[in-house]
């Protein structure tokens, strides 16, 4: 188990979703692939964006509850201070 808090968009500046996992590259595909409904499906957030390791599952539900709780411009500050190109990370954490 590798506790994470991630961000999904559905593209640059769009729509983001803040979630938390104990894996993360399964979690991030079934985002990609909308398997699961909800809303990452119904707006189209397949792009993880970024991410942060968690030592155990109960400080990554703590951060996940700081970020969520603080305002869309943090959020953005954290994605472009990790990813300021937007890219999906995906293919970076899904194969090492």
């Amino acid at each position: 188990m590798h506790p994470a808090i991630y961000i999904m968009a559905s593209g640059r500046n769009g729509t983001l979703y803040v979630g938390v996992t104990s894996n993360l590259p399964r979690r991030a595909w079934e985002h990609r692939t909308g398997v699961i409904d909800g809303f990452t499906k119904r707006y189209g957030c397949k792009l993880l964006v970024w991410f942060e390791a968690a030592e155990t599952m109960e400080a990554a539900i703590l951060r996940e509850k700081q970020l969520k709780g603080g305002s869309r411009a943090k959020k953005l500050a954290l994605i472009e201070t990790m990813n300021p190109r937007w890219q999906d990370l995906y293919e970076q954490i899904a194969h090492g």
